[in-house]
């Protein structure tokens, strides 16, 4: 049975705190594009919960979860596998 491919879970935190840490201050006299920001984390925020339901139901249907850290990777399985999270 094939995998089902997921980002891994770090690509949203590495986002939300790049955002937060380094984009946010930076917006500090901006309140228009500070607000734009305030609704991107909390587009990342909502992704993040949403991808945990997809696991979440996958794993009740019985399905694999294959955490992909690239676009680039190949075919072959090579996440981490969801038994072992």
């Amino acid at each position: 049975m094939k995998s089902i491919v997921l980002p891994a879970p770090i690509h949203y935190e590495l986002l939300m705190q790049l955002l937060e840490r380094h984009t946010q201050s930076a917006l500090d006299h901006h309140p228009s594009q500070r607000q734009q920001l305030q609704d991107l984390l909390a587009t990342l925020r909502k992704a993040t919960l949403q991808q945990e339901y997809l696991e979440a139901e996958c794993r009740r249907s019985g399905l694999t979860i294959e955490y992909r850290w690239s676009i680039h990777q190949n075919e072959s399985p090579v996440g981490i596998p969801s038994a072992s999270i």
